[in-house]
């Protein structure tokens, strides 16, 4: 029997990588880091709860079915929200304790990875792919 491989289509991840980058330019050209929380809150609910406001609101403009999209492995996509809800939330914090160099390079490092997305490498991919690769030649010396 086959296991049903879990997915998400691609505009919807698009939409989320494309928020996260206009969430930190709005905080850059506003000094309003609370920006930062629209994608780090939708972040930490779709990790916690399986529930992305951002993902949930952008379904209502699909046209196609569901499964008529490219789509994104589920687990990978975790993975890369994990990392995207850690800058987020390091770049939040150190912009509201004063912190500011921190701040820009935790939401330099958010937003490049999410605009190099959105042109399609995943640098997250790329990360967990070679954590994967690593775990294994551990594994089978």
């Amino acid at each position: 029997m086959s296991e049903a491989v879990r997915s998400i289509p691609r505009p919807l991840v698009k939409t989320n990588q494309w928020v996260i980058v206009l969430s930190v330019v709005a905080s850059w050209i506003t000094h309003a880091e609370w920006w930062l929380l629209i994608p780090f809150l939708a972040g930490v609910l779709g990790i916690l709860f399986g529930y992305n406001p951002i993902m949930q609101f952008a379904r209502l403009f699909l046209k196609e079915p569901l499964h008529s999209y490219f789509p994104e492995d589920w687990e990978q996509q975790q993975f890369n929200q994990k990392i995207a809800v850690l800058c987020l939330g390091a770049g939040f914090f150190s912009f509201a304790w004063g912190w500011t160099a921190a701040g820009y390079v935790f939401t330099i490092i958010v937003a490049l990875a999410a605009f190099i997305a959105i042109l399609g490498f995943c640098i997250g991919c790329f990360l967990l792919f070679q954590w994967k690769q690593y775990t294994y030649r551990r594994s089978h010396r």
